[in-house]
């Protein structure tokens, strides 16, 4: 058939001339007689039609730019193919032999995947199992990358039984005994491509199996067909053979075997000096007597061709795991691809550093009676340079070969969210104290994750605790079960369809086993059921502690001058006490602030800094996604624990686990009392001080001192060691050691002497109030915090005179002192979650010690004792810098002789204030840059002369970020500025940030997009869509006013108000067909510079009637955005969604917003080969609207390095060509242009800037609506005295404009394209002999800024990036569609015609190019035709994403993810086949994010959907029969009736619209989330009549036998719905009879 015909043209190779933008991602052939018979699909797939056809151009890449060896890179030279014969070293750094790991290391491996597996139930072995295996394998290949040949695969594999009926055969044909099934095994080994080391290989592996008593039978070349492996991948091709091994049977041989396999590694290791690369490129695939693994870097459709035993019809199995494999990683590794030894992931894991440290600390204390004390030779366990996958297959293995069961090494290692589950309270609820047990001795490796397992004897499949992986699975009569990340792999929907019994998938946490040796099949209960009682858990538990937080005391401990005086010397400034901890203490919240970060970097500030400032947080972008704290918290957990780990290897009960648990890491003083009074911790406290006398070395000294005072109070039996600075506690006349050096120098020191498993840290610091404070140290390594002057600090506030006034005011709740403590702990607890939920990470204990940080302005010294593998790459100060700044505290607080200290010292960190912290964007730099402009459109063109003023003002400034270091040297002669580039085509180059209207005004919002659209330029629309009268040319009067816009000035006839890039945030307000096909460039905003890895807000006071509209939301109703994680889950999630947006309007590029942090260069190589057009790389110090204080001072890494990185990397990997990329982090002035380009920039972002020069004054108050001057108010009047107009703007682009073409004439260079990449053309400023610059304070003497100096190679012309087409996905089924003449003509005419198709899962977002032809002409529902489009099979990704009104489409057959995404009209119908046996009602029939950001339309499930159903639904209608967890999240419109059971956390955010639940268990109430919304019964004859007509219109489009059911016995059925209710939809008639007299007289 078609369908599966166009399947097969998705994976055959292309190979585009360097530099050609075009790519094909699948092609759609004629339709054909027959579908193509799975035997042949590997060939169909190289060619369709005797024509070339691929998937996107993805990429396997070089190492990520990230690492600290750019120093190479001066003689390196872009990628290249190896010369033929030539053998290809990829060796770098020293095989890793235990103990802390390093960051920069973990950064080079990132990835997705698809997986999936097929197996008998009646234990039958078959060739058919292959063949079947290979074709899904092959209908995944969407899901996977290619190296830069379009040929070599990121990675695909398969894992099944060994075949030893093929082996057999071969054994007698080469005349070899001994190898018999249960007695024999065998290894499948990639030898390196040098003979000499090739040879060497197989004589350690010879040894190390004989050494075990085992026999080598032999050796066999694996028969492989070179001819189809990808030119880069045959660059590292192995020598691929297998080892035939007997001697032993079942159990023991496999640990012989596993025993052999590490020593043979541990061998090569040691080589690697003599042999370089031989540690590397020497792997045991597997080496079992049950499984094995044919994998490597190839594609989905050559694995089968490439690997002859797979043709071979005596290859029979019982079950086969197959993996493709979607790496950003940057250099083929044949090894990492999948399946491991264990298991296949798809996924990421966010929390691999902790895990590797935590592994490495506790390695010395697992041991087991079946290894016989030979576990130091299975050291170390992990490896930093391997992948998280294979490091969690590691740990598995181990586990499993220990004697462990399968099911629970996976239970323990990745544990469901088991903390409020009505679902498994009611039915399990026995597991809640396996978890416990398993909590405080193992944490758990966190993060996207589908896994795929088996031992050879069970095999099975587990889901990470959020459920952020599609996982599908079906059974049929003839008892094989299938698992895949997309149904329809097999495109047998129909023709198989009276086969299959049942159909479901894994829900978060949920696993799958299947007991090969016996039949039986397990679903999640029952498996976890078994496990749970294996021993006494709860048993186990009983001497545990579960500590809860004391009472506060309300007695102060000081005086208010000792407090002053003790916050001084601990570091605080008087804004950190009235901003942050009185905030907090008042509201039990963060405070809240806007515009960005404009302070110096603090290595750069004149002004001492806190230790905690130099690191910034990680978050995820891409590769994995952040969570929502706010509306699925129920996941997340704070939890510690205090006390000894036991040995994971052979646990024995109470004894191996920590004696203490705790709910939350924040210990008030009374807390830290009752952990140092029990007997079972010994607890000990060591004080925490250096000699402040200014002598070298003090601080290091007294680190050093304070380890071992550590080691011994651990050594002698403590299991807790109290780090302290309290005055009580050492001598109070020292000055304290950083409480963040401190922990984490302990920490480090411990796991050195191997004593870090045997107790925990707890800190009494002076320093730590804000969260940021509280994540360091906790991922340091302190299990628990007590912020003993913060909390006094709270306490004397309460206690004032100022507030005691307010309480009796009635300005203030009456808080008791108390109380207000209670709030500051709240907080920071709220605040932990969001920090660890911005790396997508839900448990503290998985956070805790995993050092998910980078950090700027720290040196080496500093970072080895403390930090270790930390990334730093711009060195900094060292440990006597880090004291004299420490002693700083002190000698700018502390007052002189006769003097009286009233109150701590201010630095201005958030506010300008005069003579204290420098901030960029002052009143000063506003006035001079408001005269050169004019604004208020008061000049025609700019003043060049005042210019000069704003430019002095910007050149000469203090040093803020890392690009006022440093100085262009050109290596040319100055030229004339006659001979540079025009001003117009440098202002082409200039886009502005993205700034949504709602947090600024639609006069600011306009003009600013008026501006950009005269000079050529592009504005950005931000969240929250546009007004449909922006599309069209203004017509403006002689006084620059006009009766569409009467609210702006400065008017132009043809002026347009249109954004040309169109923001595609997580939020999806906005977002309809028809804005998105008004869009040039379409951007997706996965993180933004002053908040990443979180979501928007948009208080609800900004929320006017006319931004409600807009966002198909309801005024006055605060609006959140969640973090970008909905559609955006990993790497594979973004490469669908770049497809999506590409699908529906071909014509507009797609750029993808990015924040810098080290790693992004892997990153970006990623979204390169993920077809997006544009990455832009923003700064972590922007954002124009609200959010957390915290957020905008320690997210994300500067713009400098995150742009060199992304730049470099996509050089070296022969993907610049491929991609624009877009700077946008504090540009002001054409400076920063020349700077941004030599970086490697193409395009200039402006964003704070912009609004300036359109009147913003920096009043700081965005987030309140009370902006003075109506830039950024809704206010109608603050809008309404807005001073600007759109000719402002284009004055000072212009203006910045011609300074560029100075400088560049200064430089020598014609344009922009002569200089962009050029960062050679740097040198840092050293003018001191310390190595500082003039005006810097001494500690940036240490600053290295060679990774920014250092040439990238040649780019590649930027001018000819720039004016590349639109990425093409090549040929799909809307193609076909749209080439029907009747289909043309029913959209031309708007009369009726209906086409039929089949669809296959590599049909991927269908029918939503046809919504866009259709929106583009008349709108999202002004079509009055009607086009039916009718199909069958399994439908790709987004299916029916777009649709607009009057198009209606039906599928018979199933769905994946993403099914409706931003629907804006018309319908959608889904059902079974009609032959299919099993009830609707119970099996899947769409995945997950269903109905996502729908502002329209209606959508009829027969059948239940997966995780996350209609969120952000805006407006949509539709009917399912059940759905997963978080059913109508963040909903803000529309009607969703559920006929079935649904999951946990539904109406989380729910803010609009109505929903209806048929509970027939009565189980419903205890999975909503009442936070907003009410429930209540259906009472009204409105409501009645919602629910039934909508049930009538579903049984119509789809015959559901559910639906029929409910409308014959509807008065039995109506009593047992529940309704769904926010408060702004209680008034409405569905939701009640009595309507507020208010609202009847306003209707």
């Amino acid at each position: 058939m078609a369908a599966l015909a166009r399947a097969t043209a998705l994976a055959a190779p292309v190979v585009a001339p360097r530099g050609v933008a075009r790519r094909s991602t699948g092609a759609r052939v004629p339709s054909m007689a027959s579908r193509v018979p799975s035997a042949n699909l590997a060939a169909s797939l190289r060619s369709v039609g005797g024509k070339q056809t691929s998937m996107p151009s993805f990429m396997g890449l070089k190492k990520s730019a990230a690492l600290p060896r750019f120093r190479s890179l001066r003689s390196e030279t872009p990628a290249a193919a190896p010369r033929s014969g030539h053998v290809v070293a990829v060796a770098s750094r020293e095989p890793y032999q235990g103990g802390a790991v390093d960051m920069n290391q973990i950064l080079e491996e990132r990835d997705a995947c698809g997986v999936g597996f097929i197996a008998s139930l009646k234990g039958e072995r078959t060739h058919k199992t292959v063949t079947d295996a290979l074709t899904a394998l092959g209908c995944m290949e969407h899901r996977g990358a290619c190296s830069a040949d379009d040929d070599s695969g990121d990675g695909a594999g398969v894992m099944c039984n060994i075949p030893w009926k093929m082996l057999g055969k071969y054994c007698a044909d080469e005349g070899i005994d001994g190898f018999e099934e249960g007695k024999a095994g065998v290894g499948m080994v990639f030898l390196p491509q040098d003979a000499a080391q090739a040879k060497k290989s197989r004589e350690i592996l010879n040894e190390c199996v004989e050494a075990e008593g085992l026999t080598v039978l032999g050796w066999r070349e694996v028969p492989v067909n070179k001819a189809v492996v990808g030119r880069m991948a045959k660059a590292t091709e192995p020598v691929i053979e297998q080892i035939l091994v007997a001697g032993a049977e079942e159990d023991d041989l496999e640990r012989k075997l596993f025993v052999a396999r590490k020593l043979a590694e541990k061998k090569s290791a040691a080589l690697n000096a003599e042999m370089p690369g031989i540690a590397e490129n020497f792997y045991v695939c597997t080496m079992s007597g049950r499984t094995i693994v044919y994998k490597g870097m190839l594609r989905s459709a050559v694995v089968g061709e490439f690997y002859e035993d797979l043709k071979n019809p005596d290859f029979e199995t019982q079950f086969c795991i197959y993996h493709r494999r979607f790496s950003t990683n940057t250099v083929p590794k044949w090894p990492l691809a999948q399946p491991m030894r264990f298991l296949g992931h798809n996924g990421e894991i966010n929390t691999l550093q902790g895990n590797l440290n935590w592994m490495a600390s506790r390695e010395a204390d697992m041991t087991h009676p079946v290894w016989a004390g030979r576990e130091p030779e299975l050291r170390p366990i992990c490896n930093p340079a391997a992948s998280d996958s294979a490091n969690l297959d590691r740990v598995a293995e181990l586990l499993v070969k220990s004697g462990r069961p399968v099911a629970e090494t996976m239970m323990l290692l990745v544990p469901e969210a088991y903390r409020n589950h009505p679902d498994l309270d009611a039915t399990y609820p026995e597991v809640e104290s396996f978890y416990d047990y398993y909590a405080g001795m193992q944490e758990a490796w966190d993060g996207p994750a589908l896994l795929v397992f088996t031992d050879g004897k069970k095999l099975g499949c587990r889901l990470d605790r959020n459920g952020l992986r599609p996982a599908r699975f079906w059974r049929t009569s003839d008892d094989y079960i299938y698992v895949a990340s997309e149904v329809g792999v097999l495109g047998d929907a129909i023709s198989n369809a009276a086969n299959i019994v049942a159909k479901g998938r894994l829900g978060p946490g949920m696993m799958i086993q299947a007991d090969l040796e016996t039949g039986e099949f397990k679903e999640n209960t029952e498996v976890a059921k078994e496990v749970a009682s294996r021993l006494d858990y709860k048993g186990f538990l009983e001497n545990i502690q579960f500590l809860d937080a004391k009472e506060p005391g309300e007695a102060t401990t000081m005086d208010a001058t000792g407090l002053i005086e003790a916050q001084a010397a601990a570091g605080y400034a008087a804004e950190d006490v009235s901003m942050i901890i009185e905030s907090m203490a008042a509201d039990g919240m963060e405070p809240t602030w806007s515009m960005g970060d404009d302070t110096p970097m603090p290595v750069l500030s004149s002004r001492p800094h806190l230790l905690y400032d130099y690191f910034k947080q990680r978050f995820a972008q891409v590769t994995n996604p952040a969570i929502d704290p706010l509306r699925e918290g129920l996941v997340m957990s704070l939890e510690m624990t205090l006390g000894a780990k036991g040995n994971l290897l052979d646990n024995k009960g109470a004894d191996d686990i920590p004696a203490v648990h705790l709910k939350t890491p924040v210990l008030f003083d009374e807390d830290v009392e009752t952990i140092m009074g029990l007997d079972s911790l010994k607890a000990v406290r060591v004080p925490a001080r250096y000699a402040g006398t200014g002598e070298k070395g003090a601080m290091a000294a007294a680190v050093a001192e304070l380890c071992a005072a550590a080691e011994k109070a651990v050594a002698d039996g403590s299991q807790t060691v109290i780090i302290s600075d309290k005055p009580d506690c050492g001598d109070a006349t020292m000055p304290a050691i950083p409480s963040m050096l401190a922990v984490g120098a302990v920490h480090h020191h411990l796991i050195k002497v191997g004593l870090r498993s045997r107790a925990s840290i707890v800190v009494e610091s002076s320093s730590a109030f804000s969260t940021h404070h509280f994540a360091c140290l906790v991922g340091f390594g302190a299990s628990a915090v007590n912020p003993w002057l913060a909390l006094e600090t709270c306490r004397q506030w309460r206690g004032s005179t100022k507030i005691e006034n307010a309480i009796k005011r009635g300005k203030m709740p009456n808080m008791s002192v108390a109380d207000v403590q209670r709030n500051y702990k709240a907080a920071v607890n709220k605040g932990l979650k969001k920090i660890l939920s911005k790396m997508g990470i839900s448990l503290l204990t998985s956070y805790h010690g995993a050092q998910i940080f980078e950090c700027y302005g720290i040196g080496p010294e500093v970072i080895d004792v403390a930090f270790k593998g930390t990334v730093s790459r711009i060195g900094g100060m060292n440990m006597d810098d880090l004291a004299a700044e420490t002693a700083t505290f002190y000698s700018s607080n502390f007052p002189g002789e006769g003097e009286v200290l009233n109150g701590i010292a201010a630095r201005g960190m958030f506010q300008v204030k005069p003579g204290l912290e420098y901030h960029a964007n002052n009143q000063d730099m506003s006035k001079l840059l408001h005269k050169a402009i004019g604004l208020g459109g008061k000049k025609e063109s700019g003043d060049f002369d005042a210019y000069k003023l704003y430019q002095e003002e910007r050149n000469e400034r203090p040093a803020t970020s890392l690009r006022d270091m440093l100085v262009v040297e050109s290596d040319r002669e100055p030229i004339s500025i006659d001979e540079v580039e025009s001003v117009g085509d440098i202002c082409a180059r200039f886009c502005t940030g993205g700034m949504s209207l709602g947090a600024i005004s639609r006069e600011c919002h306009e003009a600013i997009a008026i501006a950009m659209n005269r000079i050529g330029g592009k504005s950005n629309s931000g969240e929250g869509g546009e007004d449909p009268q922006r599309y069209e040319k203004i017509s403006a009067d002689a006084e620059g006013k006009s009766d569409t816009f009467p609210h702006l000035r400065g008017l132009k006839t043809g002026d347009v108000a249109s954004s040309a890039i169109k923001q595609v945030a997580s939020g999806r307000f906005g977002v309809t067909t028809s804005f998105l096909m008004a869009a040039d460039q379409l951007e997706i905003k996965v993180a933004q510079g002053a908040k990443p890895g979180e979501g928007g807000q948009l208080p609800g006071k900004k929320v006017s009637p006319y931004i409600a509209s807009l966002r198909r939301s309801k005024a006055g109703v605060p609006l959140i955005s969640p973090p970008p994680h909905h559609d955006i889950y990993s790497i594979e999630d973004l490469a669908q969604l770049i497809y999506d947006l590409h699908m529906v309007n071909p014509k507009a590029k797609v750029s993808v917003k990015l924040v810098g942090q080290a790693g992004i260069g892997t990153v970006a190589s990623g979204v390169a080969k993920a077809n997006a057009d544009i990455i832009q790389i923003s700064g972590g110090d922007g954002g124009t609207g609200a959010s957390p204080l915290s957020s905008i001072k320690h997210a994300g890494g500067p713009l400098e390095m995150g742009l060199v990185e992304a730049h470099r990397t996509l050089v070296e990997n022969d993907l610049r060509q491929r991609v624009v990329l877009r700077a946008d982090g504090g540009c002001r002035s054409g400076l920063d242009v020349i700077q941004c380009a030599l970086m490697g920039a193409d395009e200039y972002g402006f964003g704070t800037v912009a609004m300036i020069a359109t009147g913003c004054v920096m009043a700081r108050i965005c987030h309140t609506n009370n902006c003075p001057v109506g830039v950024a108010s809704q206010r109608e009047e603050l809008r309404a005295r807005f001073p600007g107009a759109p000719g402002d703007l284009v004055n000072f682009f212009q203006l910045c404009a011609q300074e560029v073409r100075e400088e560049l004439a200064a430089m020598g260079y014609k344009s922009l394209d002569e200089i962009i990449g050029r960062n050679d053309l740097f040198a840092q400023k050293r003018t001191h002999p310390d190595g500082s610059a003039a005006g810097q304070p001494a500690k940036t003497s240490g600053l290295d800024l060679s990774f920014l100096t250092t040439s990238s190679g040649e780019g590649g012309s930027s001018s000819g990036r720039r004016a590349q087409p639109t990425h093409d996905d090549g040929r799909m089924l809307d193609d076909e569609i749209l080439e029907d003449p009747d289909v043309l003509k029913c959209i031309e005419e708007e009369g009726e015609h209906t086409v039929k198709k089949e669809i296959i899962n590599t049909d991927r977002c269908a029918t939503a190019r046809v919504a866009g032809v259709v929106a583009a002409k008349y709108g999202d529902s002004g079509f009055a035709g009607k086009l039916n489009i009718e199909l069958e099979g399994s439908a790709g990704q987004s299916f029916g994403a777009f649709t607009v009104g009057g198009v209606s489409v039906k599928l018979v057959g199933e769905a994946n993810d993403y099914v409706c995404k931003s629907m804006s009209g018309g319908e959608v119908s889904i059902m079974p086949p009609a032959a299919s046996p099993f009830a609707p009602e119970d099996c899947i029939i769409a995945g997950n994010t269903c109905l996502y950001g729908a502002t329209g339309g209606k959508a009829f499930f027969n059948g239940r959907a997966g995780e996350r159903f209609a969120v952000r639904n805006s407006l949509a209608e539709t009917v399912v029969e059940g759905t997963g967890d978080h059913c109508c999240e963040y909903m803000t419109g529309g009607c969703v009736v559920v006929l079935g059971r649904v999951g946990r956390n539904v109406g989380a955010g729910m803010t609009g619209g109505i929903g209806y639940f048929l509970d027939e268990d009565d189980t419903f109430a205890s999975k909503v989330n009442g936070e907003i919304v009410s429930m209540q019964r259906v009472a009204t004859a409105a409501g009645e009549a919602q629910l039934k007509g909508l049930i009538e219109e579903h049984v119509a489009k789809t015959g559901s036998p559910k639906g029929k059911a409910v409308l014959a016995e509807w008065a039995e059925y109506l009593p047992k719905f529940w309704q769904l209710v926010p408060p702004s939809e209680a008034n409405t008639p569905e939701a009640t009879d009595v309507v507020p007299e208010e609202v009847a007289a306003s209707a």
